[in-house]
């Protein structure tokens, strides 16, 4: 027997005591990889099985077959092989069931605070990179190959080790001798069966629920808006921390390895040593990505804005990532081309909101009044919202490309202010933003809106108040937000105050108007001299028209409402300095005419000072509270 007969049946003797088919397979089966300390077993076995592919002959059967021979077909050498690659298989299922490390969720949600722009800016330090970019132990590194060069780790990304390093050793050991065999595919087809359970786990327990879209779409909002805060959590984890800490692991045990071009799945295109990966992780994926998606071909409706722009944001700063993890990949480039479409739906569904919010405030019907003249609960939302947009406006500005004038004009068609919409004036500045005409439009809008609301008081004097109470809160917001001031621009500004000034002085004119024409002297004097010339019936009925007129407005606009405690006073001090004076005039020249006549208490019923505090009770939204008057005769 020459040399190389005896080394090959010497390897065939190491390898046939391990047969799987004739050492029962039970749970007590000693393994060859058990990760203890004594390894001159397993090195002898692997050592066997180099022997036996550089000295059996090659046999067509057996090389590159993804298919299983028994161990008494063919050659001893051959069947020794089959029986070797069973072991190894073996081998492979127990390292990666029995070594895998205990998942730590907790460091895989603190992921959820990471992001590409700070990530990525910020250096790390050697003890920050994965394990695979720090100096190994000799012999792990000789074992893995060019682990520490050939994967390149993401900054934005945090790998944690799935196994131990002697483990992936292990693992890649074996996988390589078993893809030099042919059997590269049943190796895959291990590794898939094993971690494909493991991801789902991971994902289950950062909170990534099994649901369909049509069960996501049936989830009232509440309940989705808390679960879209969960899911961007969890899927910064999933794809940070599961998903790239699993590419990882596989690159490390089959990178540069020859998979059998038959691949797990029967796919037509050519298996690569991302095809493990993709089989153990696709379904996690696409489980994951299958909520985004659901929200983004839900029903469109304005308070699922602001949450669905968080969402695009988030899977924006994901992308990055999801490409490097899965679009270098052919088997799992499909990942990513779905993360991509999905965010590019959550953009139409932003823009379609905004233009659903947009036509709701135009739909916004003329119905009931609201009680005093206050401020709309419209006004106070659409401004709200309007502030909130302007919190958005980084995505918002490059999601929104186009104006809003003739789309939000044509959706008006049909509505019943779409004739005087048509009329109405879109201010335009230089140079502005898309999303700046659209919140402009939006104002322009609720203005011509309040103004069909104000229509509904039969009392023009609470018309004009309710007017300017509107647009006051209109410009006070304005001016209380940077970002909505900038986007409207100080000549928008300026036209809204001015139309507040004016709903102001038009209250003013007409409830006080013809209270002060009782104050003037005109009527009051007959033929003759001066001094004998004043009618005192006409005055008698001059100073009974002024206290009627003054207990009405003060009885029912104690009952209006200026919310605003600013606004509140400044009117009431402007009533003052042109009630009080004119007052205090007419008395002061013809109180003595009543006086000297009958009963001068039924005329002149107030001082100036009772007028004073009865001005006070102005606006309060409730109505009066008698008073103490003092009457200026005694």
């Amino acid at each position: 027997m020459n040399g190389s007969a005896a080394e090959l049946e010497a390897a065939e003797r190491v390898v046939m005591r391990w047969d799987s088919a004739t050492a029962g397979g039970g749970a007590d089966e000693p393994m060859l990889f058990d990760g203890g300390g004594d390894r001159a077993e397993a090195d002898r076995f692997l050592r066997a099985v180099d022997d036996l592919r550089r000295l059996a002959p090659p046999s067509p059967a057996a090389v590159g077959s993804p298919r299983r021979l028994s161990s008494s077909s063919g050659s001893s050498a051959s069947g020794a092989v089959q029986v070797a690659m069973a072991r190894l298989e073996d081998e492979f299922r127990h390292v990666l069931s029995s070594r895998a490390l205990d998942l730590e969720i907790e460091a895989l949600a603190d992921l959820s605070s990471l992001s590409i722009t700070s990530d990525r800016s910020n250096s790390a330090s050697s003890a920050d990179l994965p394990a695979a970019a720090a100096d190994e132990d000799d012999s792990v590194s000789s074992s893995i190959g060019r682990r520490s060069s050939a994967y390149r780790a993401l900054r934005s990304i945090r790998e944690i080790d799935l196994l131990p390093d002697d483990a992936v050793a292990d693992l890649r050991a074996i996988a390589s001798r078993m893809a030099a065999a042919g059997y590269g595919r049943e190796c895959a087809q291990v590794y898939a069966s094993v971690r494909k359970p493991a991801v789902d786990a991971s994902l289950r327990r950062l909170g990534v629920e099994r649901l369909s879209i049509g069960d996501v779409q049936r989830l009232e909002w509440d309940a989705l808006e808390a679960k879209i805060r969960r899911w961007i959590r969890a899927a910064r984890a999933a794809v940070r921390g599961v998903f790239a800490s699993e590419r990882r692991l596989c690159f490390h045990i089959f990178h540069d390895l020859a998979i059998s071009s038959a691949t797990i799945s029967a796919a037509a295109s050519p298996a690569t040593h991302d095809t493990p990966f993709a089989e153990a992780v696709k379904g996690a994926a696409l489980q994951l990505f299958g909520f985004a998606e659901a929200i983004s071909i839900g029903r469109r409706s304005p308070e699922k804005l602001f949450k669905i722009i968080d969402l695009h944001d988030a899977l924006s700063d994901l992308l990055p990532d999801v490409s490097d993890i899965f679009a270098a990949s052919k088997a799992a480039e499909s990942i990513y081309v779905q993360a991509v479409e999905i965010r590019s739906r959550l953009a139409d569904a932003v823009r379609g909101i905004l233009s659903e919010f947009e036509n709701a405030v135009l739909r916004d019907p003329p119905k009931t009044a609201v009680p005093g003249g206050t401020i709309h609960p419209l006004t106070r939302y659409v401004m709200n919202y309007s502030s909130l947009i302007c919190d958005y406006k980084v995505t918002l500005s490059e999601l929104i490309i186009s104006r809003p004038s003739a789309s939000a004009r044509l959706a008006a068609e049909g509505n019943e202010l779409a004739p005087s919409l048509a009329d109405l004036d879109l201010p335009e500045l230089e140079n502005q933003l898309p999303l700046a005409s659209h919140i402009v439009w939006i104002i322009v809008v609720l203005e011509h809106n309040l103004e069909g609301k104000a229509s509904l008081y039969k009392d023009p004097a609470l018309s004009h108040l309710f007017m300017m109470n509107n647009v006051h809160y209109i410009v006070h917001k304005v001016k209380d937000s940077p970002d909505l001031w900038g986007m409207i621009g100080d000549d928008y500004l300026k036209r809204l105050t001015g139309k507040f000034t004016m709903a102001a002085t038009n209250y003013q004119r007409t409830s006080w108007l013809k209270i002060l024409n009782c104050l003037r002297d005109e009527g009051l004097h007959v033929s003759g001299g001066f001094s004998s010339g004043i009618s005192k019936s006409a005055l008698r009925e001059r100073f009974k028209s002024f206290n009627a007129a003054f207990e009405d407005a003060h009885r029912v606009q104690s009952g209006w409402c200026v919310p605003d405690n600013q606004l509140r006073e400044e009117l009431r001090i402007s009533i003052a300095e042109k009630l009080l004076p004119a007052y205090r005039s007419f008395l002061g020249r013809f109180r003595h005419h009543i006086e000297n006549g009958k009963h001068p208490e039924l005329y002149i019923k107030y001082s100036v000072e009772d007028l004073e505090i009865a001005v006070g009770d102005f606006f309060e939204g409730v109505p009066p509270s008698p008073h103490n008057r003092r009457r200026s005769h005694g």
